[in-house]
């Protein structure tokens, strides 16, 4: 999967030990980059902790607790009314 629209940079350090894991991993799996592998690694650790990929043009509130339309999800004011 090539995404050419990628406008976000992440750096990272890594000790050595880190490094030559993350290339033995990238090789064994045929990673074409080591940004490829360190993406490939990040879906799958997500995936295993029960994180799924957002799809494209789905919205931060797409993510809420609730489910339902925005209004049924804002706070009512009580009603004073007694009857």
């Amino acid at each position: 999967m090539s995404d050419l629209t990628r406008a976000e940079r992440l750096q990272i350090m890594l000790t050595p030990d880190e490094v030559r894991a993350l290339d033995d991993w990238r090789f064994k799996t045929r990673m074409p980059s080591r940004a490829a592998a360190v993406r490939e690694l990040l879906k799958r650790g997500l995936a295993a902790e029960g994180f799924e990929m957002a799809a494209s043009g789905q919205k931060s509130e797409d993510f809420g607790v609730t489910h339902g339309n925005a209004d049924s999800r804002r706070a009512r004011k009580p009603d004073n009314s007694e009857g």
